[in-house]
């Protein structure tokens, strides 16, 4: 049964995808290890995007299929952590101005929440001053910003310039995810980290938060 969701995810099969979830919870299959199997696809999908194999629509096609599946594991996967769990801490996340791009949010936002985390999910193409907003109201000590585009780069720096101007910037951690972002973007931006997928997401905001 081990690695069936992988190529199904990564084939872009919805239906039998969907199917396969439904029936692998009803024999009782960990709801952690369907999604660890949903990644690994994911990634995949990833792969073959960059390959020029699939092309934008299947991407975000695939991020469809995975919201699928992310709701059909998310009560399974919620209820490990009890009824009254304490949230670790609070995490802003957006994807920046001019991006629309949502895939790689979703997951991190879903990831960081069932660790325990409080997530504040802004959207897409948000723009600077309603983080910067954001920030001011929560005191959250760590964002994350996204951006699948290029001129996402602008963006995030723009949003992190903009919280340094307004006397936060020592006050928060700032990483950055996305399509094609490096150690060179990170010091572009201006952020603390980049995360290169949404474990490592979940894992920087463990080491500031103190999870």
């Amino acid at each position: 049964m081990a690695g069936k969701l992988v190529k199904l995810l990564a084939d872009l099969k919805e239906s039998e995808a969907i199917a396969f979830v439904e029936t692998a919870l009803e024999k009782g299959t960990d709801a952690a290890e369907l999604l660890e199997e949903a990644k690994e696809g994911m990634g995949i999908v990833g792969q073959r995007f960059s390959s020029g194999e699939y092309f934008i629509p299947d991407l975000v096609y695939s991020g469809e299929i995975l919201k699928s599946v992310v709701q059909l594991l998310e009560p399974k996967l919620k209820g490990k952590q009890g009824a009254d769990t304490k949230k670790l801490g609070k995490v802003i996340i957006a994807t920046v101005a001019g991006d629309i791009h949502d895939i790689g949010k979703d997951l991190v936002v879903f990831l960081l929440d069932v660790n325990g985390f409080e997530v504040y999910d802004l959207g897409i193409d948000v723009p600077v001053q309603t983080i910067v907003d954001k920030l001011k109201e929560t005191n959250s000590p760590v964002i994350g910003l996204s951006g699948f585009l290029t001129l996402a780069f602008d963006a995030m720096k723009e949003t992190i310039d903009a919280i340094a101007a307004a006397g936060l910037r020592d006050k928060v951690k700032i990483m950055i995810g996305g399509g094609q972002i490096d150690d060179q973007v990170k010091n572009y931006t201006g952020a603390d980290a980049y995360g290169k997928d949404a474990m490592e997401a979940v894992k920087l905001a463990k080491q500031w938060i103190g999870g």
